[in-house]
C-alpha cells in the first residue's frame, strides 16, 4: 500500500523536490541560508503559513544530531497525526449507518461515494445509495450507473425532487431492508451559495428526524488541486453544518498536495480517505506517517 501511495503522490512530491533534494541529501543540519528558500518551497506547495512556520521552527531548533530528513519526517507526522483516526464505519444494531457526503462541484464526490461503497462491500456489509443530488439529472444517472456496477440499490426520485425527501425515503428503505450502510449524495455546490447551504442544513435535520443521531457522519470531500481554497471550503461548510471528517481527492494530479498539512494544522479533523488515482483501491485510508514518508520519498524509514 505504501508503494501505491508513494507512486500516487509523485506530482505532489515533485512540488517539493528541487529544494528537498538539495537539503535532505545532507547528513548535517540545514544551513540557515537555506531556510528562506525552504520556506518558500513549502508555501508554494500549499503547506500553508502556520504549518510551514511549525516545520521551519522544528528544523531550525532541532538539537539532535541527525539528518534533516528525520526531523522533517517527525514534525510532518506530528502535524498529520491528529487526522489519522479509524473510520468508525461499523454496522449498527438500531438501523443503517448513515453517511452524508457533501462538497463543491467537481471534487469527485460521486466517484468517492462509489469507492467507499466498494470498500464496505469488500467487508461483507450491505450498502444502499441515495441520489440526493437532484439539481443535475446527470448526477442521478451517474450514481445509478455506479449502483448497477456495484450491484447495490439506489434510491432516487424525479428530476428536481426535494433532496431531503429523497434521502428521507432512502433512510426508510434502508431501515426496511435491513441495510447496514446508507450513503447519501448531495448537490455539488459553491460554499458561497447560501440557499444551497441551507438545503444541506435541512437535509441533516430531516435525517435526524427520521433517525435520532443520524447522519452518523457528514464527510466533506475536497479537491487537493484547489490548494488553499480547500481551507476556505472547510470553514464555510463547518459554519453551516456539523462536519465530522474530510476526504482529500486528486492528490495524484497536483504538485500542491501539501494542502493536507495545511488542513491538518488548521482543523485537525479526521481525514478518512485520500484519493491517489482512478481505481477503487486508489481511495486509501489516511495514514499520517506513511503520507509524510511518501512526501519525503523516505522509502527506508520504518512505519
Amino acid at each position: 500500500m505504501f508503494s501505491r501511495l508513494k507512486a500516487g503522490i509523485t506530482r505532489t512530491r515533485a512540488g517539493l523536490a528541487h529544494s528537498l533534494d538539495h537539503i535532505l541529501g545532507r547528513s548535517r543540519k540545514i544551513d540557515p541560508s537555506d531556510l528562506e528558500e525552504f520556506e518558500s518551497v513549502l508555501l508554494r506547495a500549499d503547506v500553508g503559513v502556520a504549518a510551514t512556520e511549525r516545520i521551519i521552527e522544528s528544523v531550525k531548533n532541532d538539537t539532535l544530531d541527525r539528518p534533516p530528513s528525520e526531523t522533517l519526517l517527525e514534525v510532518m507526522t506530528s502535524i498529520l497525526a491528529p487526522c489519522e483516526q479509524p473510520t468508525g464505519y461499523t454496522a449498527r444494531e438500531d438501523g443503517p449507518f448513515v453517511l452524508l457526503v457533501v462538497g463543491v462541484n467537481g471534487v469527485g464526490k460521486t466517484t468517492t461515494i462509489a469507492k467507499i461503497a466498494a470498500r464496505i462491500l469488500d467487508e461483507r456489509q450491505s450498502v444502499m445509495l441515495a441520489a440526493g443530488d437532484t439539481f443535475r439529472a446527470a448526477a442521478v444517472e451517474q450514481l445509478k450507473m455506479w449502483g448497477d456496477s456495484l450491484s447495490v440499490p439506489v434510491i432516487a426520485q424525479h428530476p428536481r425532487a426535494d433532496p431531503a425527501s429523497v434521502i428521507f425515503d432512502a433512510c426508510a428503505a434502508a431501515d426496511g431492508r435491513s441495510i447496514d450502510f446508507l450513503i447519501a449524495d448531495t448537490a455539488g455546490r459553491l460554499h458561497t451559495q447560501g440557499d444551497l447551504m441551507n438545503e444541506l442544513v435541512k437535509i441533516q435535520r430531516v435525517i435526524n428526524r427520521q433517525r435520532e443521531g443520524a447522519p452518523h457522519e457528514t464527510l466533506l470531500v475536497l479537491d487537493a488541486t484547489t490548494g488553499q481554497n480547500a481551507l476556505n471550503q472547510v470553514e464555510q461548510f463547518a459554519s453551516a453544518l456539523e462536519i465530522n471528517a474530510l476526504c482529500v481527492t486528486k492528490l495524484d494530479g497536483t504538485a500542491k498536495g501539501g494542502v493536507v498539512l495545511a488542513l491538518a494544522q488548521r482543523f485537525a479533523l479526521p481525514i478518512r480517505f485520500i484519493g491517489i488515482g482512478e481505481a477503487a483501491h486508489d481511495l486509501q485510508p489516511f495514514k499520517a506517517r506513511d503520507f509524510a514518508r511518501a512526501l519525503l520519498d523516505d522509502s527506508d524509514q520504518a512505519h
